[in-house]
């Protein structure tokens, strides 16, 4: 819904739009997911290849907020072809799009002025602010550039999305009480990672640390061998571990 406030907290949940790392695979687009908060539809991140599955689920007019983690195009440049429908198809204006400044140059480098149809807030790593029926909270990772992980929390439940990040982020920078880790795992061996993404099983042995009650990896890149990342994830998790592919949901 848009203009007329929230109605009671109902469901809680992720669908996965895309899960490819760097770039989209067969079958899969690059980072994106929508996010359903009672009656809210919120998009966390989108990809290239996201637009039309996220078609599949919820009427883009009908949209509550956009959700960016970082600049890198993996992860956001659907935006301008979103505006494209908004703008010129669907009559919408004033959607809420929450990403970092230098997102915000880039995506206005390609479409020009992004108001009316959208209305951007810039946010930066420690911010707390309020999307929708959503409280979230961001932190800096351990990637370049400026990347924010994010936490949602509705109606006593949390969400972790740990964006890109390298080893040395902390997950526990977001607080206990994580119901959900969605994490990246971009390689299915350390050496592989460069410091800057997370092998399968850095993914477990971090939202094992942060007690996080599930985990959910991410961002594989195209090819993978899905088995693999999910026993080494699982071993250093300690319990056992979701893959995201497209179409599937999850509850936190």
């Amino acid at each position: 819904m848009s203009a007329g406030g929230y109605g009671p907290a109902m469901s809680f949940t992720l669908t996965v739009l895309g899960s490819s790392g760097s770039y989209a695979g067969p079958g899969n687009a690059c980072s994106g997911y929508l996010i359903s908060a009672g009656d809210a539809r919120i998009v966390m991140d989108c990809g290239p290849g996201t637009l039309s599955r996220l078609g599949e689920h919820v009427d883009l007019a009908r949209l509550d907020a956009v959700l960016l983690s970082h600049s890198h195009p993996d992860h956001w440049l659907e935006l301008p072809i979103l505006r494209n429908a908004l703008r010129y198809v669907l009559g919408r204006e004033g959607l809420d799009v929450y990403g970092t400044a230098e997102t915000r140059v880039l995506a206005e480098h390609l479409s020009g002025d992004l108001a009316p149809t959208f209305r951007w807030h810039d946010i930066t790593a420690g911010d707390e602010l309020d999307v929708g029926p959503l409280r979230v909270r961001t932190s800096r990772t351990d990637h370049p550039p400026e990347t924010l992980a994010l936490r949602l929390d509705h109606d006593g439940r949390s969400l972790v999305y740990s964006a890109d990040t390298g080893p040395e982020w902390d997950m526990a920078d977001l607080g206990e009480g994580i119901d959900l880790a969605l994490v990246e795992a971009t390689y299915l061996d350390e050496w592989q990672t460069g410091g800057v993404h997370l092998s399968a099983r850095q993914a477990g042995r971090m939202a094992r640390e942060a007690g996080a009650r599930s985990l959910v990896l991410t961002h594989l890149l195209p090819g993978a061998d899905v088995e693999e990342y999910r026993r080494a994830a699982a071993e250093a998790y300690g319990a056992p571990v979701h893959v995201a592919e497209p179409g599937a949901t999850f509850t936190p």
